[in-house]
């Protein structure tokens, strides 16, 4: 079995359980309340017993965890004053992560494994935008046409839009105001930076559940520059990749430890203006995944961002202090202080508005899994460094990892915009090739195939223009070398592998391999 962590002190000390630390947890409290400084002692602590985490770095200060930290006069005060015995510098093992790739190694997915649930969250669809995009999908699939970036999914939906009479009959009415306005979207959520995520090679998860020297590893993503210029994209990535932990693992019950902690910082940007559909279904993943042996630990100012459902998934509480200047936060104080389990020796609700910096109300669960009453308790100090580390650390960091030079190179193979561009290419060889012989053999005369047929009138939709729905349209199938999996993808009627939702959806949820 392993240690307990020791969280806080209060007049007992009070543990975390490992065995309980799938049971999930909150981690609630206003700014300069110390949120990120429990984070970072929850985060060492479980990898100093072999359990890897996953944390999303939204200020740039979590990258100490990398380096051994004890010298700063607050954290030995601290140390001092709950008499912490033998207490030393300690780093733990860090990879770092990072979309843009500037502050550690690439991280992709492809939009078949992001799924048009997802991407219509992200581009902020209505109904019909939606039905459109399942559409192309849906086309995608049956065709073999795999969409993995950004200019794929464009060059999709331009041929859906421009042969829609020809899929009406099938899959019912589609909207060419609906297909422009998603490759608008889609151009906007470009200049975002989404194109530098979505691409090859997409994230192996096999590579967050790793670790070194009997530590688990802490992958940290740096996501201070992705929450100010997409904050949409930064909770849809933390999202896919909670899902796809929940579709891929397998189920092992409850055990003597995680399999792998994920911590949710900035949680309330997950819930916001969020599809009733897509809230169920994160519901679902959080109720269940903990069979999974995975904890989720979500961050927030405001324990009222989080929805109910979840709210009560959260066995492992740490409340640091509230601020009640508006009748929101009154509400939101008395909402925190009703959640926890009852000490009749303390106010909860007052206590709440009082608490120091450093200081928080905790409740773990027990050996049995119930809350143990709420106790006022100083936060244990972390061993690491607590704050920024300097550039040439972080590259030092990064260029000695396992995974050096992995992720660094994106790979575009032959998926559906080159196939649709050599299609189009066929179509104008066949159009401009001499007529046959009068007396020629029939079977001898040329036949394109139905397939080429159908994507033929698209000829002129894959210049390098932008035309009257938004879409861009580059010109680069002379250019791709001919990849290994042509012959797979170009199959009618193969499923793409779909990663997100898709076990709770009803999809094929296979992982890529």
């Amino acid at each position: 079995m392993s240690d307990p962590i020791l969280v806080a002190e209060s007049k007992e000390q009070i543990f975390l359980l490992p065995k309980m630390a799938n049971r999930h947890g909150l981690i609630a409290g206003a700014t300069g309340t110390g949120k990120t400084v429990t984070l970072q002692t929850l985060a060492e602590n479980f990898s100093a017993r072999g359990v890897p985490v996953f944390m999303a770095d939204v200020k740039g200060d979590l990258a100490g965890l990398s380096q051994p930290g004890g010298d700063n006069p607050k954290i030995l005060e601290r140390a001092k004053e709950l008499k912490i015995d033998n207490f030393t510098g300690e780093a733990s093992p860090v990879v770092f992560w990072d979309v843009f790739g500037g502050q550690g190694h690439p991280v992709r997915a492809t939009i078949s494994e992001m799924g048009p649930l997802l991407l219509g969250r992200l581009l902020e669809l209505n109904d019909t935008q939606e039905g459109v995009l399942n559409i192309v999908f849906k086309i995608a699939d049956e065709n073999g046409l795999l969409l993995l970036d950004l200019k794929d999914l464009r060059s999709m939906l331009q041929y859906v839009a421009d042969n829609a009479d020809q899929f009406k009959t099938h899959y019912g009415n589609i909207s060419a105001a609906s297909a422009g306005a998603i490759q608008r979207n889609l151009l906007a959520l470009e200049s975002q930076g989404a194109d530098k995520f979505f691409g090859e090679p997409a994230l192996n998860l096999d590579d967050l559940i790793q670790t070194q020297g009997g530590k688990g590893v802490i992958n940290i993503l740096a996501a201070d520059k992705l929450m100010q210029k997409s904050p949409k994209v930064y909770a849809t990535f933390l999202l896919w990749m909670l899902s796809e932990l929940f579709e891929n693992l397998p189920e092992i019950g409850d055990p003597e430890k995680p399999t792998l902690v994920f911590f949710f910082d900035e949680a309330h940007l997950l819930f916001a203006d969020i599809a009733p559909t897509v809230q169920q279904k994160i519901e679902q993943v959080v109720r269940l995944i903990r069979s999974k042996g995975v904890g989720v630990y979500f961050v927030s100012q405001n324990p009222l961002d989080i929805p109910d459902v979840v709210l009560g998934q959260l066995g492992n509480r740490v409340q640091h202090a509230l601020r009640a200047f508006t009748p929101r936060d009154q509400k939101a104080v008395k909402a925190a202080a009703e959640t926890f389990r009852q000490n009749p020796k303390l106010k909860v609700e007052a206590v709440l508005t009082q608490l120091a910096v450093g200081e928080a109300l905790v409740s773990m669960l027990d050996e049995n899994g119930s809350p143990q009453i709420v106790e006022r308790a100083k936060i244990v100090p972390p061993r690491s460094q607590v704050g920024a580390i300097t550039p040439d650390q972080r590259k030092q960091i990064v260029n000695s990892s396992v995974l050096a030079g992995h992720y660094e190179k994106a790979i575009d193979r032959e998926s559906a915009y080159e196939i649709l561009q050599a299609r189009a290419g066929e179509k104008v060889q066949t159009a401009g090739a001499p007529p046959v012989a009068a007396g020629a053999p029939a079977g001898e005369q040329t036949k394109p195939s139905i397939l080429a047929e159908a994507l033929g009138t698209v000829t002129a939709a894959f210049q390098p223009t932008i035309g009257p729905r938004g879409a861009v349209r580059d010109s680069l199938a002379t250019s791709v070398a001919k990849s290994a999996m042509r012959s797979a993808s170009s199959q009618l009627g193969r499923q793409l592998i779909r990663g997100i939702l898709g076990g709770i959806l009803g999809g094929s949820g296979s992982r890529r391999r």
